[in-house]
């Protein structure tokens, strides 16, 4: 890709990374905070997570070595799950001293190396090691990897803040791994399976089906936690997947491809339509308007400072 396409990613990236820090302040200021604020939130940052993992494996120039490009893309998808799993468990958000701003940075400082190098840049191969250059990144996220989830594990198995030690729903606090459990293994089974290279040739198509996916059954773990009450495993999210599963179960009689496409439709249609009627759900229960701030007096907004 060109230089400026790179720069314009880490660009986006800092201005998504800079609001995604100030809406909360921005909410209390105008004292317009609500659960509808934080489904929005977490909800964006379920798909920007798809889209910053499968934009930096592009980056390094990942779609060489697929087995790589798999793990790194599923890895981030899987602890951005776990990172409200352990919230349905715990009952409150908790951030390490490594955490997601870090990776942030790491990210945009990648994006610009590329554009000042080349995505083929991370080709080259490290003197006296042997090792290529994009190596270093996969190293890079092995280790946050191994990090955060023994952070969030530890929460996990420590019990949870309802009866017994359980989630705040008051279930297993092993019932949400059945969910990113399944979407895992439905595109590891998909992959190794192709007869047709399906990810192979369509890497970008895969995990953003996979990745609408996941973001569905994540933001449904994120109202789960906001309505203690159950995650069902029974959804559409995993009609997209399961096409796909059936049609290699039959020998692929129906172009992989097509099937992918199909899969990619329903899953993006299933993942908008569930986000709009939560989001029309929430503000009619809370009577308030999705996309408009009520107007306030100077005095009232200068109480609530005070």
């Amino acid at each position: 890709a060109p230089a400026y396409v790179y720069i314009l990613c880490g660009l986006g990236l800092f201005i998504y990374q800079s609001l995604d820090a100030i809406d909360g302040k921005q909410a209390r200021r105008t004292n317009s905070s609500s659960p509808l604020g934080e489904l929005f939130d977490h909800g964006c940052d379920s798909f920007s997570t798809v889209m910053v993992g499968l934009g930096t494996c592009l980056a390094v120039h990942l779609g060489t070595d697929p087995d790589l490009m798999f793990f790194c893309c599923f890895v981030g998808i899987f602890m951005f799950y776990c990172a409200h799993w352990q919230t349905y468990v715990s009952g409150s958000l908790r951030f390490g001293k490594i955490d997601v701003s870090e990776v942030q940075i790491c990210i945009m400082l990648i994006f610009f190396l590329s554009a000042i190098g080349g995505a083929t840049l991370w080709d080259y191969q490290i003197p006296v090691l042997g090792l290529r250059m994009k190596i270093l990144p996969v190293f890079g996220i092995i280790a946050g990897a191994i990090y955060s989830c023994t952070n969030y594990f530890r929460v996990i198995f420590s019990g949870g803040t309802g009866k017994n030690g359980s989630t705040i729903a008051g279930t297993s606090v092993l019932s949400p791994s059945l969910h990113i459990g399944l979407v895992i293994t439905m595109a590891t089974m998909i992959y190794k399976k192709s007869s047709t290279r399906l990810f192979e040739d369509h890497p970008c198509l895969y995990v953003l089906m996979f990745g609408c996916v996941a973001s569905k059954i994540t933001n449904k773990l994120v109202v789960a936690h906001m309505t203690k009450s159950k995650m069902k495993l029974q959804d559409t999210a995993f009609i997209g997947p399961g096409l796909l599963f059936l049609n290699q179960y039959f020998n692929s009689f129906i172009n992989e491809y097509f099937v992918l496409w199909t899969a990619m439709m329903f899953s993006l249609c299933d993942l908008l339509i569930y986000c709009i009627s939560v989001c029309i759900q929430i503000a009619s229960h809370l009577k308030i308007e999705v996309f408009r701030i009520p107007h306030q007096a100077p005095e009232q907004v200068q109480n609530h400072h005070d």
